[in-house]
């Protein structure tokens, strides 16, 4: 078996759906097991997707687990040589899945790999390549300083904004919404660590993966990332972020100075605060809010997955917001926003 995919699903079915009919097509020259937890979704996902994907291995919670324990599960079953870690917002293409797993065959010293991830507009997601959230990048970060400043050494130490996003790069951190690793990695490095309930458990694998002697890599290879689907984020975000960075901070850090800890937290608490205000703003706005001037809808009877994340690649300065458009199922897909053809 060449490659296990984990997807772990949370009430975003439609995307799921989405996710993994690109999946099957990514995977055709490639040997391959799927695993879907439901982390017991309301939205009776199961119930949907079972029937549509026989090929599929659910595994179905009868509680939210959280992610990393839900990923856990799957990885304990895997027979893959590689396995990935995969959000159901995601769009891959048809070469997708080759493409990554030659660059791990030709690179035997990389020991995880992600990719160059685009949102619904087709915008570059800084996350695709992070630095480690050291009590200097972490401050920049949380203060503003690294939005100010993001192509500076100094201060965009944690997004990496320097490094050119269409080239390969050495990286220290990369996002769990697409993450390859060598099951020999895992092995050495262990799997997500279960305390982290939501966020930072990529942060805290990959810089486990420095530690057994691994290189984390980004490959530009193009995917869509639905960023927050899988995870809408509320007031809650904050604390769940909060939570992790102070688990993080004391499993790695734990004799880091004392004025450095106190600047993360508070620079964390401004952050939550600007955030929570922002949506107290948006949410006084009558009507929806409009933050794109065009739309462009792909139909997948006319072209590929490949083709338009092609595409929202080549058009990734502008405010165009793409939409995929399902003829088999008459959904049309985007971010924040699921259609149906009416009948």
């Amino acid at each position: 078996m060449k490659l296990s995919i984990v997807i772990v699903n949370y009430n975003v079915k439609y995307y799921l759906e989405q996710c993994l009919d690109s999946v099957l097509k990514s995977i055709q020259n490639v040997d391959t097991e799927i695993f879907v937890v439901d982390n017991h979704s309301s939205d009776q996902s199961l119930e949907y997707l079972i029937p549509k994907f026989p090929t599929v291995h659910f595994i179905d919670n009868q509680e939210n687990v959280g992610f990393s324990r839900a990923n856990n599960q799957a990885i304990e079953q895997a027979r893959g040589e590689y396995v990935l870690l995969l959000n159901p917002d995601t769009v891959l293409g048809e070469n997708t899945l080759t493409n990554v797993c030659r660059f791990m065959d030709e690179n035997k010293q990389v020991g995880a790999v992600g990719v160059k991830m685009l949102d619904g507009f087709g915008h570059f997601l800084p996350e695709s390549k992070r630095g480690f959230p050291s009590p200097w990048n972490s401050f920049t970060k949380m203060s503003g300083l690294a939005q100010l400043f993001p192509h500076s050494k100094v201060f965009g130490g944690y997004h990496l904004r320097y490094l050119n996003e269409n080239e390969t790069h050495e990286v220290e951190v990369l996002a769990g919404a697409f993450m390859m690793l060598r099951r020999e990695t895992i092995k050495k490095s262990g799997s997500l660590d279960n305390r982290f309930f939501m966020y930072g458990e990529d942060i805290d694998l990959s810089y486990r993966i420095n530690q057994a002697g691994y290189s984390n890599f980004y490959f530009p290879e193009p995917i869509i990332h639905y960023k927050g689907e899988s995870t809408k984020k509320d007031i809650r975000y904050v604390k769940h972020f909060y939570e992790a960075m102070l688990i993080f901070f004391k499993k790695h850090y734990p004799h880091s100075n004392s004025l450095f800890k106190w600047m993360i937290q508070l620079a964390i608490i401004l952050t939550g605060f600007v955030s929570a205000l922002q949506k107290i703003f948006m949410r006084s706005k009558s009507g929806k809010v409009q933050q794109f001037k065009h739309e462009a809808v792909f139909n997948l009877q006319e072209i590929s997955y490949g083709q338009l994340i092609n595409e929202m690649n080549k058009n990734s300065g502008g405010n165009t917001l793409f939409k995929i458009y399902h003829p088999d199922t008459g959904m049309t897909i985007s971010t924040n926003e699921v259609a149906c053809d009416e009948k």
